[in-house]
């Protein structure tokens, strides 16, 4: 199991968030957690990502306990986290954004441009931006930018924070693909959404995050069928 969430629970000083979340996503997995807002999905990626400590339970990565570890040690263990509101830094290049993303290669230049071809072969919009100011690119060349300097470390998990949030329906429509390319050049994929019908039709897995606490989960294709799912998140 390359992930495994246990039991967690997680606080922003007395308000609990998380009540027990357990999940689990094996290696080569595309995994969704959808819910509402105010579900909980930021701060169980958060959680995972170690900006949030959790006050119980556990989560193990590739079969080690690391829920302890600072967030810059879990970025060396191989997981990146894209969050929602994309935290560019908007005086500083395309180019200079991405490198940014590398530095757990302790600067190795071959490394780093290794990741740079690959990142400008993902999204080729950000090699023809690579000298422009980042906090002039479009929203979705935005997101590009965060999924980019997300992929600049090398991730075995690469979680996903509302992509598509803000965007327009092509755009998002090509966010998705790129997110599936992703997928299937080897990386794990755990994406939050608000975004039902993208999610669940992309992914293998989902989990349904409510008020803090996982209430369905399955394959892909048995959460669109559910009438609960339908309803709540498909307006069906």
């Amino acid at each position: 199991m390359l992930l495994r969430v246990d039991k967690v629970e997680s606080f922003y000083g007395r308000s609990q968030i998380l009540h027990g979340v357990s999940l689990e996503i094996k290696e080569g997995e595309f995994v969704c957690v959808l819910g509402a807002n105010g579900a909980g999905k930021t701060t169980l990626l958060k959680t995972i990502a170690g900006l949030v400590k959790p006050r119980r339970g556990a989560v193990e990565f590739a079969g080690r306990r690391i829920d302890a570890f600072p967030a810059h040690q879990i970025v060396r263990e191989g997981i990146t986290l894209a969050p929602e509101d994309r935290k560019i830094f908007p005086q500083m290049s395309v180019y200079k954004n991405l490198i940014l993303g590398a530095w757990v290669h302790g600067g190795a230049p071959e490394k780093i441009q290794k990741n740079i071809t690959q990142a400008y072969d993902l999204f080729p919009i950000l090699k023809d931006r690579r000298d422009q100011m980042a906090g002039t690119l479009s929203g979705g060349e935005q997101q590009m930018l965060v999924i980019g300097r997300s992929l600049m470390s090398n991730p075995k998990l690469l979680m996903l924070d509302e992509p598509s949030l803000g965007l327009a329906p092509l755009v998002v429509e090509r966010i998705f693909e790129i997110i599936q390319e992703i997928h299937r050049r080897s990386t794990t994929v755990l994406l939050v959404e608000q975004n039902a019908s993208m999610s669940l039709t992309t992914a293998g897995r989902g989990y349904i995050l409510e008020n803090g606490r996982i209430i369905l989960e399955g394959p892909a294709q048995n959460l669109l069928e559910d009438e609960k799912v339908k309803k709540a998140y498909l307006g069906l």
